[in-house]
C-alpha cells in the first residue's frame, strides 16, 4: 500500500515505511498522484503531453513506459491496469489524504479532518516546462484549498461551541493563513479572537485583511465583514495588566477555555439562534450554587449574541437591589439598551419614562414630550423592546437573578409574555437560594407555554477536572497531573470557581502536600460557607493570587472588599486618593483576572466568598475603618466579617 500526504509538502510512505528513491522522481511522483485523483484512467496520449510536453514522441512514449514500469514494481503488476489504451490505478492501491479527508467530512468528523490539513495541495511541488501538469495543479490547489479551509471553518466553529475559543483561534489562523483573502476564515479568527479576549488581535487581522484585499484584488471586504469589525470595535474592552516577566505575561494574557459546560453552552445557543431566525421570545434560565460557573456561561453566551449582531444588555444583581424598586431596569438601560436600533420609532411617552430614570438616555432623548397618561416604567420597557426587537434581536440578561427586584422582574417577564412575536431573548442565571417564586413558575412553564430553555450547572466531574488542569498546568506529568486533580478535587468540590484558583495557584507555586479537610458542608452553599470552613488549600490559593496582583489592584480590591456588595469607579477613586486613571486600569486588572465582574452600575465580586476572604485575610481592623470613615461610611458593607489577623495592606 502506498500512502501519500498532498495536504502540504508532498511525502510517500510504502506499507508504513519509506519510499523507493524511484518512487519520489518527480515525473514518477506526479503520474503517481495525477492516476490515483483520475479513477477512470488516462489515454497514453494524455498522459504524455502532461508530462513530457518538451520531447519528442518516441522519447516522451518511452518515459511513460518506463514511469509506468516502475509504478508495477512497486505496486505489483496487476496494479497498473494499460488496458484500451487507458492508464489506470486499480482500487485502493494508493491511499491519498485528500480522499481521507472528504470521509472524514462527510461524516461530521470535522477535528479529524482538520487535523489532515497541513498546507496547499502538493505545496511547493512543480515540474518545469510541463504547462498542462501546472494547469491542473493550480484548478486543483484551488479546490482543495476551498474544501480545506471549509474543514478548519467546521472545525473552528466546533471548538467555539464547545467554548474552546482560543483553540478555535489558533484553527481560525490555519484558514486564513491558506487562503489570506477569505473572508469566511477573517470572520471566524475574529470571532474566535474576540471570544478569548483578544479584541485587539482580532482588529488587526481586520485591518491588515483590508488592506491585502485592497492591494491585491482592489476591493474591499464585504457589508457582514465590515458590519462585525464595528460591532467588535464598539465591544467594551479591558486592557490586560502589564507584567515585566516574559512568563507573567503569558499567563496573564491568557484565558482559561470553558470546561465542562459544552452541553449547556449547546442548548442556550441553539435557543437563543432559534428566537432570532424565528422571530419569537423566549426565556433562557441558567440554575446552580455560588462559584458553580453561571456568571462565566452567561459571559460566554452574551459574547456569542453580540458578535451576531444581537443587542445585549445585562446587569448583575446584588442582594441590596432587593430593596431598591426598579434598579433592574434602570441597570439594563444603563447597560447597553441604549445602543439598540430602532429606538427612534419608539413612542415617545416610552422614551421619556426612561429619560426621566437615566442620566445616559436624558442626553440621548433631551427633548421629549410628556403628553397623555403616564406609563410606568415597566411599560415603557416592553414599549421600547418592541421597536428595538423589530430592527435586530436584543437579549437581556440578569446574573444573580434571585436577587433583582420584584418590580423589574415582573416587568420582564411581562415583556416577555406581550412580546412573543419578537426576537427578544431573556436570560437569567440564578442560585436556588433563596429561591424566587417568579423564577421558578417561569422554569416550569419552559416549553409548554413559553418558548426558551433551562439549564442546571453542577460541579464539574474528575473527567472535566483533568481537562482542565492539563490547560493550566501543560508542564506536569501524566503522574503530577492525576495527583493534582485528586486534591483538587476534594478542595474544590468541583466548584469551577475554587477549581480554577487552585489550579492557577499551583502554577505559581503553591504546594498541595497536607491532608484535606471535610469539606464542603452539605447543609451550605458557597455563599452560606464562611471563610474559616473553606480547606487551607483554598484560602492558600486566593492569597497566592492576590499576590500575584500589582499594588494598585491589590489595593482597588481590598478597598473593595470592605466598601459592600458593588462599588463605583469613583468610589475607589476617592477612598484610595487616586486618579480615577489609575483606578480604572486596577480594575481592568481585577476584571480580566475574574475578581471582579462589570456592570454600569459598579463592580461586583464573582463571589461573595472571596470577597469575605480578601476583607478578612488582606486587611487589620485598622485598615478596614479607614476605608470606611474615606468612604464616610459608619459600618462595615453587607458580608463583610470584621475580625481578622493581617496578611496585607492598603499602604
Amino acid at each position: 500500500m502506498i500512502s501519500c500526504q498532498t495536504l502540504g509538502p508532498v511525502g510517500l510512505s510504502m506499507d508504513g515505511g519509506p519510499p523507493p528513491p524511484e518512487l519520489m522522481w518527480r515525473k514518477h511522483l506526479a503520474l503517481l498522484i495525477y492516476l490515483a485523483r483520475s479513477p477512470r484512467g488516462r489515454t497514453r496520449e494524455h498522459l504524455v503531453g502532461l508530462l513530457w510536453p518538451e520531447k519528442p514522441e518516441p522519447a516522451a512514449r518511452h518515459s511513460l513506459n518506463e514511469a509506468i514500469r516502475v509504478l508495477r514494481r512497486y505496486l505489483g503488476d496487476t496494479s497498473v491496469d494499460t488496458t484500451g489504451g487507458q492508464v489506470r490505478l486499480a482500487p485502493d492501491t494508493v491511499s491519498l489524504d485528500i480522499e481521507r479527508l472528504e470521509e472524514l467530512a462527510d461524516a461530521g468528523d470535522w477535528e479529524a479532518a482538520a487535523g489532515l490539513v497541513a498546507g496547499d495541495f502538493l505545496e511547493g511541488f512543480a515540474i518545469a516546462g510541463a504547462s498542462e501538469f501546472e494547469d491542473w495543479l493550480a484548478n486543483e490547489r484551488a479546490t482543495v484549498r476551498h474544501r480545506s479551509v471549509d474543514v478548519l471553518i467546521h472545525h473552528t466553529e466546533g471548538l467555539v461551541r464547545a467554548g474552546q475559543a482560543s483553540e478555535a483561534a489558533v484553527v481560525a489562523h490555519r484558514a486564513l493563513a491558506l487562503d489570506p483573502v477569505s473572508e469566511h476564515a477573517l470572520q471566524a479568527t475574529m470571532r474566535s479572537l474576540v471570544l478569548a479576549g483578544d479584541r485587539t488581535s482580532a482588529l488587526e487581522r481586520y485591518d491588515a485583511f483590508a488592506h491585502r484585499l485592497k492591494r491585491e484584488v482592489g476591493t474591499a471586504p464585504t457589508a457582514e465583514t465590515q458590519a462585525l469589525a464595528e460591532r467588535v470595535r464598539h465591544e467594551r474592552s479591558i486592557r490586560p495588566p502589564i507584567r515585566t516577566k516574559a512568563a507573567e505575561q503569558k499567563e496573564s494574557e491568557s484565558r482559561v477555555s470553558l470546561v465542562g459546560r459544552q452541553a449547556e453552552l449547546s442548548v442556550l445557543v441553539d435557543a437563543a439562534a432559534a428566537a432570532c431566525r424565528e422571530r419569537a421570545s423566549c426565556a433562557l434560565v441558567i440554575e446552580g450554587e455560588s462559584g458553580v460557573g453561571k456568571t462565566r456561561l452567561t459571559e460566554e453566551l452574551l459574547a456569542r449574541l453580540r458578535l451576531d449582531g444581537v443587542t445585549v444588555a445585562a446587569v448583575r444583581a446584588v442582594e441590596a437591589d432587593q430593596e431598591e424598586e426598579w434598579s433592574g431596569l434602570v441597570g439594563l438601560a444603563r447597560s447597553g439598551l441604549l445602543q439598540a436600533g430602532g429606538l427612534a420609532a419608539a413612542p415617545a411617552r416610552a422614551l421619556a419614562v426612561f429619560a426621566d430614570a437615566s442620566p445616559e438616555w436624558g442626553d440621548r432623548f433631551p427633548s421629549l414630550p410628556r403628553d397623555g397618561a403616564p406609563l410606568s416604567l415597566g411599560r415603557a420597557l416592553s414599549e421600547i423592546l418592541r421597536a428595538a426587537a423589530d430592527e435586530q434581536p436584543v437579549a437581556l440578561a440578569v446574573d444573580d437573578a434571585q436577587w433583582l427586584d420584584q418590580a423589574s422582574m415582573l416587568a420582564l417577564l411581562a415583556a416577555l409574555r406581550d412580546l412573543e412575536s419578537a426576537s427578544l431573548i431573556l436570560i437569567f442565571a440564578t442560585d436556588s437560594v433563596p429561591p424566587r417564586i417568579e423564577l421558578d413558575d417561569l422554569r416550569s412553564r419552559l416549553g409548554r407555554n413559553v418558548r426558551g430553555a433551562a439549564v442546571r450547572l453542577r460541579p464539574l466531574d474528575w473527567a472535566a477536572l483533568r481537562v482542565l488542569a492539563k490547560r493550566m498546568l501543560p508542564g506536569f506529568s501524566e503522574l503530577e497531573i492525576e495527583r493534582v486533580v485528586r486534591r483538587v478535587a476534594t478542595d474544590s468540590a468541583g466548584l469551577p470557581l475554587l477549581a480554577v484558583e487552585l489550579l492557577r495557584a499551583v502554577a505559581l507555586g503553591l504546594d498541595l502536600r497536607g491532608d484535606a479537610s471535610a469539606w464542603p458542608d452539605p447543609y451550605k452553599t458557597l455563599d452560606q460557607t464562611l471563610p474559616g470552613d473553606l480547606p487551607d488549600t483554598v484560602l492558600a490559593a486566593i492569597r497566592v493570587d492576590f499576590r500575584r496582583l500589582t499594588s494598585p489592584a491589590q489595593r482597588a480590591l481590598s478597598a473593595a472588599a470592605v466598601l459592600g456588595d458593588r462599588v463605583s469607579l469613583d468610589m475607589l477613586a476617592h477612598v484610595l486618593g487616586s486618579l480615577p486613571e489609575e483606578v480604572a486600569q486596577a480594575l481592568d486588572e481585577l476584571e480580566w483576572h475574574r475578581w471582579l465582574v462589570y456592570d454600569p452600575r459598579g463592580y461586583t465580586f464573582v463571589a461573595r466568598i472571596v470577597r469575605q476572604v480578601i476583607a478578612q485575610d488582606m486587611l487589620t481592623p485598622g485598615q478596614r475603618q479607614r476605608v470606611l470613615e474615606a468612604a464616610g461610611v459608619s459600618s462595615p458593607g453587607r458580608g463583610t466579617q470584621p475580625t481578622t489577623t493581617s496578611r496585607g495592606s492598603l499602604a
